[in-house]
C-alpha cells in the first residue's frame, strides 16, 4: 500500500487507512476474546491490546503485498 487514497475528494495517507482497518479488526478481536474469557489469563491487558493492534497493523500492511494482482 503506497501513496494516498481519495476519500470524498480528500487525499488520505495509506498509513492512516491501514491503521483504521487494523483498529477495527482489533476492536472485533478484543470483543471476541472478552466473550470467550481469554482476558482472565492475560497478565497485562493494555500491553496485550497494544501488541495485538501492532500485529494486526503489520498483517494489514503486508497483506496487499502478498496477494497476486489480477
Amino acid at each position: 500500500m503506497i501513496g494516498e487514497s481519495d476519500v470524498g475528494g480528500v487525499f488520505v495517507s495509506a498509513v492512516l487507512v491501514s491503521a483504521v482497518i487494523a483498529l477495527g479488526l482489533s476492536f472485533l478481536l478484543r470483543r471476541l476474546l472478552a466473550l470467550v474469557g481469554a482476558y482472565r489469563f492475560i497478565w497485562h491487558p493494555a500491553l496485550f491490546d497494544t501488541a495485538l493492534f501492532v500485529i494486526l497493523w503489520a498483517i494489514v500492511v503486508a497483506l496487499p503485498v502478498r496477494l497476486p494482482l489480477s
